[in-house]
């Protein structure tokens, strides 16, 4: 099986299983639009089980194969791409971790894919320390804002790991002026979870970015706390 041959069957099968009305239903959730065929989830399983089964199927293949899937613009071709990898987990290496970089240069533009390759991959390569945090510092200065967001959502399942967030802070604070909200996102994300496990040295980073900051990160971060705890994290008068 040749990357091409892989590529071309993927491709016969999301055509030959659109679904338009899938694809207006989740269109609404990607406002800088929704390139899609409109499978479901449960055919994407499935021929996810089809084909790593298939003869002359290995890794090697599979990582050719995502470049082609991941420059290919469409949704879930680039799902593929994901969920192929996870298949092959039990492999990753340093070097699946650089293909994985390399997909955020030719095709990862969507909130769904970053987070989704955060949680199910380098997830992953951190925690059995394939890499550890440092190898993501080049990622907060990505032209791709959706690699810069990857930076603190992958950092979201290392906070089990240790009661010490300080060096998570330090790590992320670049991205705190970021100017895209899906950064924005992402930062507050990580930071609502990192106070669910340890609010005191949570707040204490919160509060010196609360009156420079934008305002989208503390709207995330502060989602859990009781009103009056939202309130310490209000701008103060001469910023607002």
């Amino acid at each position: 099986m040749t990357p091409s041959t892989l590529f071309n069957e993927i491709q016969t099968y999301c055509k030959a299983n659109a679904n338009e009305a899938l694809v207006k239903k989740y269109s609404r959730y990607f406002k800088e639009g929704y390139n899609a065929y409109g499978l479901s989830q449960e055919l994407l399983t499935s021929k996810i089980s089809d084909i790593i089964q298939q003869e002359g199927i290995d890794f090697d293949t599979i990582e050719e194969t995502s470049y082609l899937l991941v420059s290919s613009g469409m949704y879930e071709e680039i799902s593929f791409s994901i969920l192929l990898f996870k298949e092959y987990k039990k492999q990753l290496s340093i070097e699946k971790f650089d293909v994985i970089e390399k997909w955020f240069e030719i095709g990862i533009s969507n909130w769904a894919h970053t987070d989704a390759i955060c949680s199910d991959l380098i997830s992953v390569f951190l925690e059995k320390k394939i890499i550890t945090y440092e190898r993501m510092a080049n990622w907060k200065a990505s032209p791709n804002k959706f690699q810069r967001r990857a930076v603190p959502v992958a950092l979201i399942k290392m906070l089990k790991y240790t009661n010490d967030y300080q060096p998570f802070f330090n790590f992320i604070e670049p991205l705190m002026m970021d100017s895209e909200r899906e950064v924005h996102q992402g930062l507050g994300w990580f930071l609502r979870e990192a106070w669910k496990k340890s609010p005191e040295q949570t707040e204490m980073y919160m509060m010196q970015w609360k009156d420079t900051a934008p305002r989208l990160i503390f709207q995330y971060a502060t989602e859990r706390m009781k009103p009056e705890q939202k309130q310490h994290f209000k701008r103060s008068r001469g910023n607002r």
